[in-house]
């Protein structure tokens, strides 16, 4: 049985919702993200935040997007290590690579990428920032 929720993401199967990608602009933000650019989910609490960013996560990796891959990366976890930095890396770094495989929409590409950052899929390859900005 349906019902509203009121608090956590939101399961379609299981609560009342808008879509939450139905409330955005896909394009304009398809369009920043093949530009390389930032954007932010800002808005009030309780009003699908981390609902919109699942369907932001999942959206991509469905492959209606073109050749994304998403994965959410919760630094958070880093906030243990207080002043020790590289080990507040290692910790997201391994928080998220478990993360990343465990909610991967689709299959990994097969083979090591050169560069790939430690805890990282196989075909995540680490890349230089972009300095033309």
């Amino acid at each position: 049985m349906r019902f509203f929720n009121t608090e956590g993401p939101v399961r379609p199967d299981d609560h009342y919702a808008i879509p939450p990608l139905d409330r955005m602009d896909i394009d304009e933000l398809l369009t920043l993200i093949r530009a390389e650019r930032y954007f932010v989910l800002h808005a009030p609490r309780q009003t699908g935040k981390t609902s919109a960013f699942i369907a932001l996560r999942d959206f991509p990796n469905s492959g209606e997007a073109g050749d994304f891959r998403c994965v959410d990366v919760n630094v958070e976890v880093g906030q243990v290590a207080r002043d020790d930095t590289a080990r507040g890396i290692r910790t997201i770094l391994a928080n998220s690579g478990s993360r990343s495989a465990e909610r991967r929409a689709a299959p990994p590409r097969s083979g090591t990428a050169p560069g790939s950052p430690s805890g990282c899929a196989p075909w995540a390859p680490a890349r230089p920032p972009r300095r033309d900005r």
